[in-house]
């Protein structure tokens, strides 16, 4: 996958916003105002994902372009490098786990707003 390609898969999700929330090339993607994808746009491209802990711990175990998050919990988060290590089919099965983690997590309300849209 490629950013473009990443872009379009993200915001085809209910809820999903697009956002530079700390400088100019650091690209985050949250529904309903919750993080669950970040990419630098200046840098080699890779995306730290929200994961399941003992599923995170596999996925690094498995496929050598998974790293415990770059910046973040590195329970919670792993970093996929884009290296071709990792097939697209599986990068969007990520992605949509990141996504359902968060979105498990909003709150009744959150979750109403979300299925409205």
């Amino acid at each position: 996958m490629n950013i473009e390609d990443i872009r379009s898969y993200c915001l085809a999700k209910k809820g999903v916003t697009e956002e530079f929330p700390f400088d100019e090339t650091s690209l985050v993607y949250k529904v309903m105002g919750k993080m669950f994808l970040l990419t630098d746009l200046d840098s080699q491209l890779w995306i730290n994902l929200k994961c399941d802990p003992l599923k995170a711990i596999d996925l690094r175990e498995r496929y050598p372009g998974v790293r415990p998050g770059y910046h973040m919990n590195k329970k919670h988060w792993n970093t996929i490098y884009a290296d071709g290590s990792v097939p697209d089919r599986i990068l969007r099965e990520w992605i949509d786990h990141s996504y359902d983690m968060v979105v498990e997590k909003l709150s009744r309300k959150q979750k109403e707003q979300l299925e409205k849209m």
